[in-house]
């Protein structure tokens, strides 16, 4: 039986891919396992897919003066120790790793046996855990063209990111009565992050009442980002996360509005949902978002609303200005060939086996 070790965590970005890839694996009958860290999100999210965990020791490494920074190398030598006992355990024919400090001990774990790699980063320039990683690889995927300069050229594939299988058979009559919004009007979904986002949320609602003549709200906010005085608004409903209904919610928008993370975009590209980024800014940031943004507004994706510049102002003019100009970004996107992330790294994963 083939066997692949699945690795990535730390949060939510770090694993979605991991999870994308899973039905793919299963039909061709693989042995998966998945390596994170013993008590991040990623093993919730990969439990709750069915999928054998292991944790391993993780620590985090910094370029900046920390006294963590004294202690997390020991962890990653745990953390290394580890993933090499697992990996002459399972045997595994390829190892395949999203990122996150976590992946670091289990990729070098798998250089010592000689096991294949393949890395994907997912930002438009490779962090730190994976700047490690990338010389014990035999391929690095990537999702911006702009990315490729900054891999060795031997091993950049440009794929784009793997998207959950599920998110692509969405209704939009079962998001529209999942809302309870009407059928007659068009809709916005606002999506402000795992973490939803005060200032894109305040924008929002700073406007709410222009918007609301034209358009229904759909207005994913973040836990503890419900604003009690709107509840009951006609046309306006927010939550706090959603989950499976996502994908009928997404099936229903017209328009999106979003941050700026990685997988976030290549979400709304496979979609092909004219949107407005808003990325975090730098001080927030490494400014990773502000990238992935700009690159996706000069490929024609996306338009960009820095937070600079984010006011209700500008805000109402980009999603006017995005509403009529909607269909220039649907074609732009179906022009795309980064929607067929899935099928290239499974022919990576094949080749990487048979390399071996």
């Amino acid at each position: 039986m083939k066997k692949i070790i699945l690795t990535g965590g730390g949060t939510a970005g770090h694993v979605t891919p991991n999870l994308a890839l899973l039905p793919a694996l299963q039909k061709e009958d693989f042995e998966i396992h998945y390596i994170g860290s013993y008590n991040g999100i990623e093993r919730r999210l990969i439990e709750g897919a069915g999928i054998p965990y292991d944790g391993i020791s993780s620590g985090k490494l910094r370029r900046y003066f920390d006294l963590k920074n004294f202690s997390d190398p020991l962890r990653v030598l745990k953390g290394y120790a580890e993933a090499r006992k697992l990996i002459k355990k399972y045997k595994p024919d390829v190892v395949f790793s999203k990122g996150g400090f976590v992946a670091v001990p289990v990729v070098l774990a798998a250089k010592h046996y000689k096991i294949p790699i393949i890395i994907h980063e997912s930002d438009m320039t490779p962090g730190l855990a994976n700047k490690i990683c990338i010389p014990a690889a035999e391929k690095v995927c990537c999702n911006f063209p702009e990315t490729l300069k900054y891999l060795p050229e031997e091993k950049a594939v440009l794929t784009g990111s793997p998207i959950r299988e599920e998110l692509l058979r969405g209704d939009r009559l079962a998001g529209l009565q999942y809302a309870h919004l009407s059928s007659e009007r068009p809709v916005i979904l606002v999506i402000g992050g795992s973490l939803g986002s005060v200032t894109v949320n305040q924008a929002v609602r700073g406007i709410l009442p222009e918007l609301l003549k034209t358009f229904q709200i759909v207005h994913i906010c973040g836990k503890g980002n419900l604003d009690e005085t709107l509840i009951g608004t006609k046309g306006y409903v927010q939550y706090e996360y959603v989950d499976k209904p996502l994908r009928h919610l997404f099936a229903a928008a017209d328009l999106v509005i979003s941050r700026a993370g990685a997988n976030s975009i290549c979400e709304i590209l496979a979609l092909r949902k004219p949107n407005i980024l808003i990325p975090l800014s730098a001080a927030a940031s490494r400014g990773d978002q502000i990238l992935n943004a700009n690159s996706f507004s000069n490929q024609g994706f996306s338009v960009v609303l820095e937070e600079e510049v984010l006011t209700s102002d500008t805000l109402s003019h980009a999603i006017h200005e995005t509403y009529a100009n909607r269909q220039s970004y649907i074609d732009k996107m179906a022009e795309s060939h980064l929607n067929n992330a899935v099928s290239t790294i499974m022919g990576l994963i094949h080749d990487c086996m048979d390399n071996a």
